[in-house]
């Protein structure tokens, strides 16, 4: 198959993947939020919210997870040699495996009735992969070009909005409370 085909299909099972993980730990904020409600109610959503986890993890973020590996493995035999740039997206790919491992263990938890995260900090593990997403995107676009001092500063100045808009949030809802 020619390189570039490879390539759009990695990118369209990148998007999928990704859109996978986002909704699965929204899935995990509802499901922590469902279980502090009336039994009545609490009992109806869980079941929901696990159903709708279950088929979201097994239909499409692993599948697509899988497929990006494989395709993007298919990329690396096209490159004659590795370049430096391509190890660091490696290595934040690396990190994308190890939070879609964390997020199955949620799940697990999930299933097994016990919440041990509070919403708040599920909220804050669901941009774990933004932050991923950004510093992949700049290494792929970037290349060579990308300054390591401008992308730490980057990922921080980021990572710090988001944190302080994730408490704004808070706040605004408990006073809503």
């Amino acid at each position: 198959m020619n390189f570039f085909y490879i390539k759009a299909l990695h990118i369209i099972f990148v998007v999928t993947w990704f859109s996978g993980m986002f909704y699965l730990c929204r899935l995990f904020i509802y499901q922590r939020e469902a279980f502090d409600k009336p039994v009545d109610e609490k009992s109806i959503l869980l079941a929901q919210f696990e159903i709708m986890t279950r088929r979201l993890i097994y239909a499409i973020t692993l599948p697509s997870a899988v497929i990006t590996f494989v395709l993007g493995i298919s990329l690396l035999l096209y490159y004659p040699f590795i370049p430096g740039w391509l190890w660091l997206k490696i290595f934040f790919v690396l990190l994308l495996f190890l939070y879609q491992a964390s997020l199955h263990v949620i799940y697990q938890h999930h299933a097994r009735k016990w919440f041990p995260y509070t919403s708040q900090q599920l909220r804050l593990w669901n941009e774990v992969p933004t932050i991923l997403l950004i510093s992949i995107v700049m290494l792929v676009v970037v290349r060579e070009k990308i300054s390591i001092v401008y992308g730490l500063v980057g990922i921080i100045g980021i990572s710090t909005t988001i944190v302080f808009f994730i408490n704004l949030y808070k706040k605004r809802r408990n006073s809503k409370n």
